[in-house]
């Protein structure tokens, strides 16, 4: 009779269940910035084709865009490669 209820007390003690306590998690915010807005122009200034000339000489431009801050992306194929290039309105190289 001892070992009836012995055995009932462990199996009722191992199916029951504990509170687990989840440690809170640290949340930081993070900011993105704002991706740049560029929009189409037809042309662009004479330094910034000096300077496209001059830094790849034979390239073709294909498109070009201007952004609030007047800095000009520019779209352009030197042989049969295609590359993006930033440049600002006195022709002056971005690193972007």
């Amino acid at each position: 009779m001892k070992k009836l209820i012995l055995s009932a007390a462990l199996i009722l003690g191992s199916l029951s269940t504990y509170a687990v306590t989840v440690p809170l998690q640290n949340t930081q915010n993070q900011s993105v910035p704002v991706q740049e807005r560029y929009v189409e122009v037809e042309t662009v200034p004479d330094a910034v084709k000096a300077a496209l000339e001059t830094a790849h000489p034979g390239a073709i431009l294909g498109k070009a865009y201007i952004n609030e801050k007047k800095e000009y992306k520019l779209e352009i194929t030197v042989g049969d490669q295609k590359a993006t290039v930033y440049a600002d309105a006195e022709g002056n190289w971005i690193n972007k």
